[in-house]
């Protein structure tokens, strides 16, 4: 099993929760964070004073895959979220030892 991790744009986050559905991912996890990237923020204006924003809002989406099905989320998830511009965000892909349903007790695979 792997737990894939994505930060992207927030304005993205209806359009990835939607093509997951579709593509048979129903359960996932979204926290709204802050960070930065190769960008290192942006440049404003206020009031005529110029300030930099380096921690920028992001939503992080998490889920646990079947490792078959891994490929498959992220190809939805980069299909849904790609702009072609910086910020677009990343994607980790870590392994997951164990998975247990507490309601159930039910274990690893049967448990996504």
């Amino acid at each position: 099993m792997k737990k894939i991790e994505a930060i992207i744009r927030p304005t993205k986050l209806e359009e990835v929760k939607a093509s997951l559905e579709d593509a048979g991912f129903n359960s996932l996890t979204i926290i709204d964070v802050k960070g930065r990237g190769q960008q290192k923020g942006i440049i404003q204006q206020w009031r005529g004073q110029e300030y930099r924003v380096d921690a920028l809002p992001k939503t992080k989406i998490e889920l646990v895959v079947n490792d078959e099905d891994e490929d498959k989320a992220i190809d939805v998830i980069v299909s849904s979220t790609r702009t072609g511009n910086i910020g677009d965000g990343k994607i980790f892909v870590l392994p997951v030892e164990k998975v247990i349903r507490i309601r159930t007790g039910e274990r690893d695979g049967k448990a996504i």
